[in-house]
């Protein structure tokens, strides 16, 4: 979830991490056997007088399944649920009414969730950036794992920012 957010001008950063859950700074393999209650998730940094909350809410929809319960695309777990993690009340009002919208679209199947922001915990640094540093597995997880097939699924063909490149 960093390239997409990583491409809009007006985001300063982005941090893969965890979050969500009870383990303090838990480790990768700690969060990935799904035993912390955290979500693997993306800090995103930005100037709100560059780019809108809700710019961003809707970049976050167009790269996920929200109505996948188990996971996202191959990886299965509640430590790859769907979920936006707010930090203030006017960003959860917005993430309230995206949650809303998407709900008259997807009806009950709707799996994504909206919680206040728990502490941020980032992630081991090789998993930053991640596709930068590894551009060929990225490219290859998104394919073998049907992620931009999916997207295109759910939300047509030019859904996803990044797909596939």
């Amino acid at each position: 979830m960093q390239k997409p957010f990583d491409k809009i001008p007006g985001v300063l950063s982005t941090t893969a991490g965890y979050t969500g859950g009870i383990k303090e700074n838990p480790t990768y393999q700690e969060v990935s056997s799904g035993t912390t209650g955290h979500a693997e998730s993306v800090q995103v940094a930005f100037d709100p007088k560059l780019v809108s909350y809700k710019k961003l809410l809707d970049v976050f929809w167009a790269n996920i399944d929200p109505v996948d319960a188990e996971g996202q695309f191959c990886d299965k777990g509640t430590q790859y649920r769907s979920e936006i993690f707010y930090q203030n009340d006017e960003q959860k009002i917005l993430a309230e009414s995206s949650l809303l919208a998407m709900k008259k679209r997807f009806g009950n199947k709707l799996a994504t969730k909206i919680s206040m922001a728990s502490r941020f915990y980032p992630a081991e640094d090789y998993h930053q950036s991640y596709y930068k540093k590894n551009p060929v597995r990225y490219w290859y997880y998104r394919t073998a794992c049907g992620r931009d097939k999916r997207l295109e699924e759910v939300w047509g063909k030019s859904a996803a920012d990044g797909k596939g490149d």
